[in-house]
């Protein structure tokens, strides 16, 4: 199939210097985004905790985030979640994780005995070892001898921002011969949804979430480093595969496109209010890993022409080359876009971000391979490369950008 007459060359590079600025504005643009417009970052980077809730009655997005808030929650987010079989289905995210910290961790030892508190705490209350669960949702307390449970209890009961499970049973004896007790908390998904039930009604909010997660602001922090780190890795990576493939000189057209790619991707997304989570960053990722492939398919083009075009200038070689890749470049973005497409409009969740971040990673690629990698390897070809050939050859450098381009 032939979108474009094959003798036809099109005189791309000659409003290069346009598409230039645009692709510098739009990646400047995109990295002041970053980090002067307070991105929305997801729970995968900052921390927190996640709950999907598939409400019975019509709800109010107003109406969950106060409930929330009530519940002693601070600055929630409440997201609609488009669903055709739920049509009042929510995701309500907050920073608060159920890990304990480490302030709360002795102020509950404190409470239990474990460190110097009031009088209450005599010898037989003092307990021997006070574990927490990495998950912060049980407390696990040895005893020299047999547990006052109603003491441990009252005592649990006091301390702030800690809520017992509800049950005739929490606290137990789990271990009599040992005297070692369990102490189940309420992770603050939990909580989250008793404050629902409580200022929405029981008959609106579900017995149970449709999905919970949370994570460590820590490991957020590790999640984010190592996300930034695999861009960074894939493009040095992919520089060398281009210095190997082809020539040292078309590798940093080909790095600066994919990060023209990776970084205006994520600014659109921040520009559009749009969550910077994980799968953002699988997004970039797959953008890169298309836009490389669009780039080597123009760059093969053009090193199989340096042997049939003898003597034509750097810039006649990209326009016969690019004009020759054009309608394979269109129907292949076509192609993906389809299929995005589909996915953007019928996805839900983060299907329906991914879709987007991938039809705006696409679209950029394939502008990227005819208007940034490729007139940039011009330039560095003219300013640095010819000089230094030339200079191992002890002569003048050829006039690349001075040729005639005419078609």
């Amino acid at each position: 199939m032939r979108l474009f007459k094959g003798d036809k060359v099109y005189d791309f590079m000659a409003v290069r210097k346009y598409w230039i600025t645009l692709s510098l504005s739009l990646t400047v643009g995109s990295i002041l985004l970053l980090l002067l417009g307070k991105p929305k970052l997801g729970t995968d980077f900052i921390g927190g905790t996640e709950v999907e809730v598939a409400f019975t009655k019509p709800v109010e997005a107003g109406a969950i985030r106060k409930a929330v808030e009530d519940a002693g929650f601070s600055t929630p987010t409440v997201i609609k979640v488009d669903d055709p079989k739920n049509p009042n289905r929510y995701m309500v995210r907050v920073h608060e994780v159920s890990t304990i910290a480490h302030d709360k961790q002795l102020e509950i030892e404190k409470a239990l005995c474990a460190l110097p508190s009031d009088g209450e705490c005599t010898e037989a209350r003092k307990p021997t070892e006070v574990k927490f669960s990495p998950g912060g949702d049980k407390i696990t307390v040895r005893y020299r001898g047999a547990p006052d449970l109603d003491f441990v209890k009252a005592r649990i009961a006091g301390v702030k921002q800690i809520a017992l499970r509800p049950g005739d049973n929490n606290p137990q004896l789990q271990n009599e011969r040992e005297n070692k007790v369990e102490i189940h908390l309420m992770s603050k998904g939990d909580q989250l949804m008793a404050g629902l039930r409580k200022s929405l009604g029981q008959s609106a909010v579900p017995d149970q979430a449709l999905r919970t997660e949370w994570i460590g602001p820590r490991a957020g922090a590790q999640l984010r480093d190592a996300a930034l780190k695999s861009i960074a890795i894939s493009i040095v990576l992919i520089m060398a595969y281009i210095a190997f493939r082809f020539d040292l000189r078309f590798a940093p057209g080909c790095v600066v496109a994919l990060i023209h790619d990776a970084v205006g991707t994520i600014g659109i997304f921040v520009l559009l209010g749009k969550e910077i989570n994980l799968t953002t960053i699988a997004a970039a990722l797959t953008v890169v890993g298309y836009s490389v492939n669009d780039t080597v398919i123009v760059y093969d083009r053009v090193r199989e022409n340096l042997g049939k075009l003898r003597g034509a200038s750097f810039v006649r070689l990209i326009n016969v080359s690019t004009s020759e890749m054009l309608g394979r470049t269109i129907l292949t973005a076509a192609t993906v876009l389809f299929s995005l497409l589909g996915l953007f409009f019928w996805g839900t969740g983060e299907l329906k971000d991914f879709a987007l971040a991938l039809t705006i990673g696409v679209v950029l690629g394939m502008y990227s391979s005819i208007y940034v990698a490729l007139p940039l390897t011009e330039w560095f070809e003219a300013r640095f490369f010819s000089k230094i050939a030339a200079k191992k050859k002890g002569g003048r450098p050829p006039a690349t950008r001075n040729a005639a381009t005419a078609t």
